[in-house]
């Protein structure tokens, strides 16, 4: 402990007291965190702070510093700050959470031990509670009350041991951390729990009514959009059927090596693009991937709420459960967002935003411009003589499409070959295609070869505000070439959220480019201007002054989020509603 202060006062000189915290907790799919105890300890002074729950919840703040002179340091802080907001305790004004600043030191390489606590503490040659004996204590913990004394010294124990490997681990990790952006992220770490706290609001009535029938919803489902293709037979995908439908259709369709169809999801996408009589068997496939046993994680009060799972994507986007998040769950369950009485919601993202980031950052002046033109798919046309200037989308819709797809493969580094199959045209002309993009987006292209051999050559690439990407040999080059523009898109959303939160903002979910708000019906013009206001100054703060625009969406009550006209399963949803409601 000693070299640890020494270490800690020499290059965290700025605060008097470091307080590493972790708290035991239980929670229920869907519902908010109910606090079980709690263990402090400040590595300057020693001093240890062991409280239960009953006394934790008489107290109007923490037990400890958390203003300005006070550093809190957690392990997966969403987890300490759920609990904070459980208690109706102020925010910490300074949090470094150890688990982002380990994937800061980490990602993109393996880990042996994993990424969790125990493997941080494996990575760096440290010892840590067992992990069967973590599980068992875990097991208890997620039990929940009643607790008898003989169980609460335990539990408080194992509380202390998680605090007690904090106090190693951080001299460890010290040296390298760049603590001014390690602040920023423990900062975003406290604003997405008062996201994952707050939830979307979701329809449960008809959630539970569906949860009722979901076998019958299932085969109900099947029945109405497979009635246009007859290739699942007893509720599964036959491939000699849908081999003899393509052959009925006219549609040629992509082939292994082997001859056997290609049956992946990156396939039936891009077939589908081409080909839209696919999009209904695509679409199909994709929700009865998601059907299998529900899972979305929906609160008694009606709210989806989920652990969002911060910075755990190479990029740092968030990755929460497809299957609990109604976000990653199958598309058409969306429409079961809905505001209550009174409330409305507001789905705001960035235009065009992955584009706009390669622009900036490439300074390449016809992909700014495109951008400002306000549709960068048509400028693109425009630009290489496919379209007159003034086209629209309205009047050059089809080749508008055209250099939209050539524009998201160019993301991608989609190869001519895989262009041509998803546009469904000949080689030559997705070819073409591509040309005209490096020929039009000169700078771009030669900035993205300089910072993918930059990369190659320091082994890592980095976002503006520091989120690296550590290659190694099975690193893609796709994956180096896109990292920009995903992991910029990334530290923006980051910013954004706090700015939100900041601004008073009731922010439900992030959800990729976008973030999904609440207010009351009468306020929600108003809380989109903020929110648009605050996602615009993320973007100029990433991107060194320039903003980009945002698009929203608002849904008052009683109003549902908005699912696609066309939507065939939808459609079947809501077939299947009129025939088991009420």
């Amino acid at each position: 402990m000693t070299s640890a202060i020494t270490v800690l006062h020499r290059l965290m000189g700025r605060y008097t007291s470091v307080w590493a915290v972790d708290f035991e907790f239980t929670a229920r799919p869907g519902e908010l965190v109910r606090v079980i105890c709690m263990v402090a300890i400040d590595l300057f002074s020693g001093r240890v702070v062991r409280l239960w729950a009953d006394d934790l919840a008489k107290l109007t703040c923490a037990p400890f510093d958390t203003g300005p002179k006070a550093l809190f340091v957690a392990y997966f802080a969403t987890a300490e700050a759920l609990a904070f907001l459980a208690l109706g305790w102020p925010a910490p004004a300074n949090l470094i959470d150890l688990f982002v600043e380990f994937r800061v030191r980490t990602n993109g390489l393996p880990l042996v031990h994993g990424r969790g606590l125990l493997g941080a503490l494996a990575y760096f040659g440290l010892d840590g509670i067992h992990a069967l004996e973590k599980a068992e204590m875990r097991e208890l913990a997620n039990r929940g009350e009643p607790y008898p004394p003989e169980e609460r010294r335990p539990l408080l124990d194992y509380c202390q041991t998680d605090v007690v490997a904090l106090a190693a681990l951080l001299p460890a990790m010290v040296d390298q951390l760049d603590l001014d952006r390690a602040l920023l992220r423990g900062a975003y770490m406290f604003a997405l729990a008062r996201v994952e706290a707050t939830g979307v609001p979701i329809d449960a009535a008809t959630w539970r009514l569906l949860l009722k029938h979901w076998a019958r919803l299932r085969a109900w489902i099947i029945a109405q959009v497979d009635e246009a293709y007859g290739v699942y037979v007893n509720g599964s995908f036959t491939i000699s059927r849908f081999d003899a439908w393509l052959l009925r259709a006219g549609i040629p369709w992509p082939r292994l090596p082997s001859g056997r169809l290609r049956l992946d999801g990156e396939t039936f996408d891009a077939m589908a693009l081409s080909h839209p009589r696919v999009r209904g068997l695509r679409d199909l496939r994709a929700t009865l991937g998601k059907m299998t046993t529900p899972k979305l994680a929906v609160g008694r009060d009606g709210r989806n709420r989920v652990m969002l799972s911060a910075f755990s994507s190479k990029t740092g986007r968030n990755q929460p459960s497809n299957a609990a998040f109604i976000f990653g769950a199958a598309r058409w369950m969306r429409w079961l967002i809905r505001p209550v009485q009174g409330r409305a919601i507001a789905y705001i993202d960035w235009e065009q935003q992955e584009f706009a980031i390669a622009a900036w950052l490439s300074g390449d002046a016809n992909m700014i411009a495109a951008y400002l033109s306000g549709d960068c798919y048509m400028a693109f046309a425009i630009l290489d003589g496919a379209a007159p200037v003034g086209a629209t989308k309205a009047t050059h819709g089809a080749v508008r499409d055209k250099y939209k797809r050539c524009v998201l493969a160019t993301q991608y580094l989609m190869s001519a070959e895989s262009l041509a199959v998803s546009m469904g045209c000949d080689f030559a002309t997705a070819r073409a295609l591509l040309d005209a993009h490096r020929k039009t987006f000169t700078t771009f292209w030669a900035w993205a070869e300089r910072h993918y051999n930059a990369a190659a050559l320091s082994g890592r690439a980095v976002a503006t505000y520091g989120w690296p990407l550590h290659l190694t040999n099975e690193t893609k080059a796709r994956t180096v070439y896109n990292f920009p523009m995903q992991a910029n898109g990334a530290e923006m959303l980051r910013i954004a959220i706090i700015l939100a939160i900041d601004a008073g903002l009731e922010v439900c979910a992030p959800v990729h480019d976008a973030i999904l708000i609440e207010a009351d019906a009468d306020a929600i013009d108003a809380a989109v201007a903020k929110a648009q206001e605050c996602m615009a100054q993320a973007s100029a703060y990433v991107l060194g002054g320039f903003r980009l625009r945002t698009d929203a969406e608002i849904v008052r009550w009683p109003d549902r989020f908005p699912g696609k006209e066309d939507d065939p399963i939808l459609a079947a949803v809501q077939s299947f509603l009129a025939t088991v409601a009420p």
